[in-house]
């Protein structure tokens, strides 16, 4: 396989030279090969990296930044997410890209293949969007509404709280723990809201209170 490749003339050349027709000797399979990586046409001179650069910006541009924190591990590493939709009349908000957070001091900006691919966490297909509920005995899962699942975990939790509160050990010391309720940390929630969680569940007399940072 030929390629022709036409060399511009350079400013010092005497006026009317047309530049010079050079021939190039590549192979169909080095030509495929090339192509598909993405580097075919920078072996032939041509510098796609303001082509990249274009396009990543494009998939952002209009949409609006979140600062968040990746969901999957305790480590808690800072992420962009870039969502398109103001929610109000006819839009329906939209994530279309999520990247490292470099002002996060945990990771600098960097994600794992994991936190990278987060964004499916939003937009998979097997997302519920909606709390199931199943009546004890059933076999099948139904859609309840969030008032519904609220009020059940509500009533759930005072029925085993005063099912298993303890005022009074065996040696008659005041200790009013609740011993059937176990509270799990995550790391996806910031620091105020972990202070909060912790002085409630503290409140309720829960002393199997762990995070899953440790676990």
């Amino acid at each position: 396989m030929k390629v022709l490749i036409r060399q511009q003339p350079r400013q010092s050349d005497a006026p009317g030279i047309r530049g010079e027709v050079k021939r190039m000797e590549i192979s169909r399979r080095g030509f495929l090969k090339g192509s598909a990586v993405g580097v075919g046409l920078s072996a032939l001179g041509f510098d796609l990296k303001p082509a990249y650069a274009a396009s990543s910006q494009l998939k952002i541009q209009q949409a609006r930044e979140y600062r968040t924190v990746c969901p999957y591990c305790s480590v808690g590493c800072g992420t962009l997410a870039y969502v398109h939709g103001s929610g109000g009349l006819n839009t329906v908000k939209s994530i279309v890209h999520v990247e490292g957070d470099p002002d996060s001091p945990i990771n600098g900006g960097t994600l794992c293949p994991k936190g990278a691919s987060q964004m499916s966490l939003a937009i998979g297909e097997r997302l519920q969007k909606k709390p199931l509920f199943r009546e004890a005995g059933a076999k099948e899962w139904k859609e309840v509404d969030w008032d519904f699942a609220m009020d059940y975990f509500a009533r759930r939790f005072k029925e085993s709280r005063d099912r298993t509160f303890v005022e009074k050990d065996a040696e008659g010391r005041t200790v009013n723990r609740c011993e059937g309720i176990a509270w799990v940390g995550s790391a996806t929630v910031a620091n105020e809201d972990a202070y909060l969680i912790v002085k409630a569940m503290r409140a309720m007399g829960l002393v199997y209170i762990d995070h899953q940072a440790r676990i």
